[in-house]
């Protein structure tokens, strides 16, 4: 498939945080850069002139752009660090020391220590990270220590070595900081009770410790100890504030696909994720044109295969949304909740903007095809026979059956087309009767357009519940188009969908194109409807007051306001300036009202 040309790539760029990608012409990474928006970012290498040659050099070199989206700065800078580790682009600079980010480790012994550490072992010790900022570890560890007292000393504390009494505890128990376990005055149950509450502080689950603060800090200040009391508040406001790790990360998930698939009625867009040490490496996803009536499951299997081949894999494990068959060597996860199902939810974010940046290219590129899209949905999701090029929706607009109007409003191939739109003056009615308004106007519509040959809708939106529905089915019957239109009527308050001799309504998922451009319509047909009756009430206004005068009929009226343009003019003119427009009688009766007045 041919890429997008560049200047298309950026107008769809997402403003996200996360990492873009720049390959050259031979499809080659050539530099990796992290952004709090994306599309600015992105944009500024095309807009600004740049002093640095390389720079230069680079934007000239690029033919392609991708990137991957994340939830925050943070996660964007870790990702950054790793895609350049991993492909050691040749316009990023490295590290030159390597520095690798700290973590927090809680060691796998008995009466395990939690200290930070730039290094992991793959000796059954929990790692969590890695943080950006050293200072972030140390707050974090400082208010764990606040509240639990662990050890800090790297004795090995087994149970004989206790027993025989070979450590004495040291000044860390004496100030407090430690209940001394090498000389088993505390337990190993309550010892590890404390670190269960250490491990939810650092997932980022304060509940319980915030709970302890706060009742510290409250038995502190009623024993007046106010310095105290301030400092565990100024820790609670730190917790308080603290954000969880990030999804990008996870130590305990390694070398692990993740993919997610997102489609439409004519494409499907599968994102791939892979991970290798709990740090994402790569993100890939593939866009596939359905030729028949595949399945998102027919589509999942076949592009792992495609991808996992393409992209050399030999990952044991995938985390996919539902089940897929790729036989007994591949153990396939289905998240549901915690890390993983983070790590899912973040690839069908990507796929989501992927699809969205394409639907933009395409605008640009093949209206017709978005365009044709949509069409092919909306007959899917209407459960009609063909598809809604031309629609026309109805709506009424009255108050207390004063000046009763309705309007037409007409979208095709999906787009309003307003030279189309049509006002209504309600003619047959008398007072507020919004059943038999919908019935005369949608008689008078349609007649008009079975007299002068044009053509009819696929689809007609009926403003209203069941009432103006059937209303409405009324002239179609009397018109002899019944069933040769599609009609349905779409009620406000639930969004619910009528359709003809059908007691049980249609709901759309609230997210889909489909009931977005219905409720487009709808309110396309109100806004055009309310302007038209608001119009007619202040011509009404207007006119009212110069036709209480004796002797000043309508067309007289409609002279005055296309000369003078409004009844304040009219009734500041001077006599021989309307004597001009109608006549030296009704000039003077004028004259006569507003001095009266």
């Amino acid at each position: 498939m041919q890429k997008p040309a560049l200047d298309i790539q950026i107008k769809t760029l997402p403003h996200q945080p996360g990492v873009y990608q720049y390959f050259d012409a031979d499809d080659k990474l050539i530099y990796v850069g992290k952004a709090k928006d994306i599309k600015k970012r992105v944009s500024s290498y095309f807009t600004k002139t740049h002093d640095n040659g390389k720079t230069r050099v680079l934007v000239r070199k690029i033919a392609n752009i991708k990137h991957i989206v994340v939830q925050t700065e943070t996660d964007a800078l870790l990702l950054e660090n790793n895609l350049i580790k991993q492909y050691k682009p040749k316009y990023n600079v490295l590290l030159k020391d390597d520095k690798s980010y700290p973590w927090i480790c809680i060691k796998n012994e008995r009466f395990p220590r939690v200290f930070p550490t730039r290094r992991m072992f793959k000796d059954g010790s929990e790692y969590f990270g890695p943080y950006t900022s050293m200072k972030t570890v140390y707050t974090l560890l400082d208010l764990i220590k606040g509240i639990y007292n662990i050890r800090t000393c790297k004795y090995n504390l087994s149970e004989e070595k206790i027993d025989a009494g070979k450590y004495k505890v040291c000044l860390e128990y004496h100030l407090g900081n430690c209940q001394g376990p090498c000389e088993d005055l505390q337990s190993e149950a309550d010892y590890n009770r404390q670190i269960s509450a250490i491990r939810e502080i650092i997932k980022g689950n304060f509940k319980d410790s915030l709970s302890q603060f706060k009742m510290q800090m409250k038995t502190l200040a009623e024993d007046m100890q106010f310095e105290d009391a301030q400092r565990i508040k100024e820790k609670i406001e730190v917790l308080e504030k603290y954000q969880s790790k990030s999804t990008v990360v996870n130590p305990k998930i390694s070398n692990v696909d993740v993919f997610s698939i997102m489609s439409d009625s004519s494409f499907a867009y599968v994102n791939f994720l892979q991970l290798s040490y709990g740090s994402i490496i790569r993100s890939h996803t593939l866009e596939i044109k359905k030729k028949l009536d595949e399945t998102d499951k027919d589509l999942l299997e076949l592009s792992i295969i495609e991808i996992r081949q393409r992209f050399n894999s030999n990952s044991r494990e995938l985390y996919v949304p539902f089940h897929v068959d790729l036989g007994e060597d591949i153990k396939v996860t289905i998240p549901k909740l915690g890390d993983k199902k983070h790590i899912l939810d973040l690839s069908l974010r990507n796929a989501k903007y992927y699809r969205m940046e394409r639907f933009k290219q395409v605008k640009i590129i093949d209206p017709d095809r978005h365009a044709n899209r949509i069409m092919a949905q909306m007959k899917i999701d209407l459960r009609l026979t063909e598809e809604p090029r031309h629609i026309e929706c109805f709506d009424n607009s009255n108050i207390q059956g004063t000046n009763p109007v309705a309007a037409c409003v007409v979208f095709k191939d999906g787009k309003p087309s307003k030279k189309d739109y049509r006002h209504f003056n309600i003619k047959t009615v008398e007072g507020p009767d919004d059943f038999a308004s919908m019935e005369e106007v949608v008689y008078r519509r349609y007649k008009r357009l079975l007299d002068e040959e044009q053509p009819l809708p696929q689809l007609i939106i009926i403003d209203g519940g069941k009432g103006q529905l059937s209303s409405s089915l009324k002239s179609l019957d009397v018109l002899n188009l019944r069933n040769k239109i599609a009609i349905i009527g779409i009620a406000k308050r639930l969004e619910e969908l009528f359709y003809p001799d059908d007691p049980i309504p249609l709901y759309l998922d609230k997210k889909s194109e489909t009931l977005k451009i219905i409720q487009q319509l709808r309110n396309e047909a109100h806004r055009f409807g309310i302007e038209h009756h608001r119009n007619r009430r202040s011509k009404g206004a207007l006119t009212t007051e110069l036709e209480t005068i004796s002797g000043i009929g309508e067309q007289t009226v409609v002279a005055l306001m296309k000369k003078f343009k409004s009844v304040k003019r009219i009734s500041e003119a001077k006599k021989e300036d309307l004597e001009a427009v109608v006549g030296l009688s009704r000039a003077q009766k004028i004259i006569d009202y507003y001095d009266k007045k």
